[in-house]
């Protein structure tokens, strides 16, 4: 036996031993390109053999082409991460993952996994990086009308800060919360020793900007609430060859002349009884596949729909935009009511509808202005049929009820009816953990003779236990058009917080007179959105509806029945 040198690429000097087989002088050697991850270590593994001794030729290991380009490309100096050995070895990341769990399987190489997290600016962050932050500009525009001296009026300030819409709260909020002054009685002053270059916010914007990490999470995370940067978290899995993964390459690793799949040709010329087929490691990770699914708040509408056809509703629907008429006069709210202004309700730039039946009209206004029934004294007020029918998007669903109690959805009805929907609804409200722009609304009403608040309340009792909420509260409340009239509210299953989930009563007079119901109609608008956040435990309702829903959560969140 001798010992030759062989160079590497690491400029690491190898060695390979000859051995004599018979006496007829064959020579077993190694791959004639030692690979740059077998170190000095390696020659530790050669032992002197007996002059005399007679070796067999050894059985060099046989690995799929995908492993061999992973296992060569592998270093057990330092691990080298999926997306390194990708670029080296020319496979795809799937490919490369694969190749790594089967070379682990095998015990050649060893993988890890740690979670990567990345930080980056949203628009809104990115717009503040020349603007400057709400409360900067409107710190700055106040110490320029003298906001130091003493309180200058807040219209004055905004104005002079150019801050409008959304900006404005954004801005006053966080100068109230970073101590940069006071606001009080619609005036505020403002902090003299306030030094912007001091703000650790805008700081962290600027680096993140430039490419600089930032390390303090109090930050990141104070960022993240105001939602000017989005975090995304990665699984990095790293590749490192193990000692028996090492043994192997300085014996040498041979290509496996294998298939991996049954293709037409192979049929066809026989040749697939003689091939050997590639094994198949159904525990590896595959390249995940996001199918089309049902989104989880749709799929609680549908439950709320089984329930409901499964204790004798009848679904309604009509109009997303309709008349002020179905939307408010009928349901005897006022004309001049706060809630029916630009602020709660959008207005549409269209003509106005003409399609409304006069007789019911007629009995509307009558309710409004003199009353409906023995004690009805009405309004009162201004009542025009220019505002009636004007079109608005619904503020809620309970137009449809108006329109099937009438007879105009599906004619006139007869006692006993229940009918319900599940169905969108639009509000000029201020977006946050409990409020949208526009939600679900889950409205339902029963016509029957002889209703009281009891059955109402036993009907939502029965309806939440569907849904395992059984800690229902009842608060009393106005509104227009019930009488009596409550809010209902659960418990939410992990602040412990008590939630508003819906409103109901008993329909006043003044409202089924003029429509020409002669019985009791009980009914009710529920809030879909906040019934999932109680089953569901979310703690905010933009996490399960709207704009900013994560898309993994979309992805993996199951529907709950």
């Amino acid at each position: 036996m001798d010992r030759q040198p062989v160079a590497s690429r690491s400029g690491v000097r190898l060695f390979y031993r000859s051995l004599t087989v018979g006496g007829l002088g064959d020579r077993l050697r190694p791959p004639t390109k030692p690979t740059s991850q077998v170190t000095l270590r390696c020659e530790r593994n050669w032992e002197p053999l007996s002059e005399q001794h007679t070796v067999l030729r050894q059985q060099l290991m046989e690995l799929p082409s995908d492993q061999l380009a992973v296992v060569e490309a592998a270093s057990a100096d330092d691990r080298r991460t999926v997306e390194q050995l990708r670029e080296e070895t020319g496979l795809d990341t799937a490919a490369v993952t694969r190749a790594a769990f089967e070379l682990e399987a095998e015990g050649l190489v060893a993988v890890t996994e740690t979670t990567d997290e990345s930080v980056s600016l949203t628009a809104e962050g990115e717009s503040y990086l020349d603007a400057g932050l709400p409360e900067h500009r409107l710190y700055s525009a106040a110490v320029e009308q003298g906001a130091e001296e003493g309180g200058v009026s807040m219209g004055q300030v905004v104005g002079a800060a150019d801050l409008d819409g959304e900006a404005v709260d954004i801005a006053l909020s966080n100068f109230a919360r970073k101590g940069y002054g006071e606001i009080e009685s619609g005036e505020i002053t403002a902090e003299a020793d306030v030094d912007l270059n001091d703000d650790v916010e805008a700081a962290a914007l600027d680096a993140l900007a430039a490419g600089e990490p930032v390390a303090d999470e109090d930050v990141l995370d104070q960022l993240d609430r105001r939602g000017l940067i989005e975090r995304a978290e990665r699984t990095v899995r790293s590749v490192e060859l193990t000692d028996a993964g090492v043994t192997e390459l300085m014996a040498g690793i041979e290509e496996a002349e294998e298939v991996d799949r049954l293709t037409p040709d192979l049929l066809t010329s026989g040749e697939w009884e003689d091939v050997e087929f590639a094994d198949y490691n159904v525990e590896a990770d595959a390249e995940a596949i996001d199918g089309g699914k049902m989104h989880p708040l749709r799929g609680m509408a549908e439950r709320v729909k089984e329930v409901l056809v499964g204790t004798g509703f009848e679904e309604m629907d009509g109009p997303h935009a309709d008349a002020e008429f179905w939307i408010n006069d009928a349901l005897f709210m006022p004309q001049d009511h706060p809630a029916r202004t630009h602020w709660d309700q959008f207005a549409l730039d269209v003509p106005p509808m003409d399609d409304l039946p006069d007789e019911v009209r007629e009995d509307v206004e009558a309710a409004h202005r003199v009353g409906a029934g023995p004690d009805g004294e009405g309004y009162h007020s201004p009542w025009g049929e220019e505002m009636a029918r004007q079109v608005d998007l619904r503020g809620h669903t309970t137009s449809l009820s108006a329109r099937h109690l009438a007879g105009i959805a599906q004619g006139d009805l007869e006692p006993p009816q229940r009918f319900f929907s599940v169905e969108k609804a639009y509000r000029n409200d201020e977006i946050d953990a409990t409020h949208l722009l526009e939600f679900f609304q889950i409205e339902g009403w029963v016509m029957a003779e002889d209703l009281s608040v009891r059955d109402l309340m036993g009907t939502f009792t029965e309806f939440y236990e569907q849904f395992g909420i059984t800690d229902l509260e009842f608060k009393p409340t106005y509104n227009p058009y019930t009488e009596p009239s409550f809010e209902l509210f659960g418990e939410h299953p992990v602040t412990g917080e008590v939630v508003e989930i819906g409103n109901s009563g008993i329909f006043r007079p003044e409202m089924l007179d003029p429509l020409g119901v002669e019985c009791d109609v009980m009914a009710w608008g529920l809030a879909l959105e906040r019934l999932m956040m109680l089953v569901t435990g979310a703690e905010d309702i933009r996490d399960v509806h709207g704009t900013l829903v994560d898309l993994d959560y979309l992805r993996t969140e199951e529907v709950r029945y």
